[in-house]
């Protein structure tokens, strides 16, 4: 059994988001989304990714935004959430052990569950800008 490591430092971080990102750009269904709304800008992306663990799981404030916004007119629906998830799920744990791999997990459907429901709310409701 191979050994799989604590999520401790930024190059874990790294380490998480650069798999899971390859993964995503890889995928039949996440694949052309991604790629189409990031185009070439794949390592501003990255690097936001990169502050946005590093912030929430190793509190290290590096992250200043709002996460939530640029996917709000992504054409997704529950389907791309749970590939989403599970792609992230099967990443940590290929990759990691511990509180922070678990912790990352738990983050990560939370999100999932709250950019779904808001992401429907704005479709409902186009005119209530976030």
């Amino acid at each position: 059994m191979q050994f799989r490591q604590e999520i401790l430092t930024l190059n874990d971080i790294k380490l998480l988001v650069d798999t899971f990102y390859q993964r995503i750009q890889a995928d039949e269904l996440l694949g052309p989304i991604f790629n189409d709304r990031i185009k070439g800008k794949w390592p501003i992306h990255l690097d936001k990714m990169y502050r946005f663990w590093q912030t929430i799981l190793l509190e290290e404030y590096t992250y200043d935004g709002r996460p939530f916004p640029p996917h709000a007119q992504l054409p997704v629906g529950p389907e791309h959430f749970e590939q989403w998830l599970a792609l992230f799920t099967k990443t940590v744990d290929e990759l990691f052990s511990g509180d922070k791999a678990t912790e990352a997990k738990w983050r990560a459907n939370k999100m999932a569950i709250m950019f779904m429901a808001k992401i429907e709310h704005f479709r409902k409701n186009p005119f209530n800008i976030m």
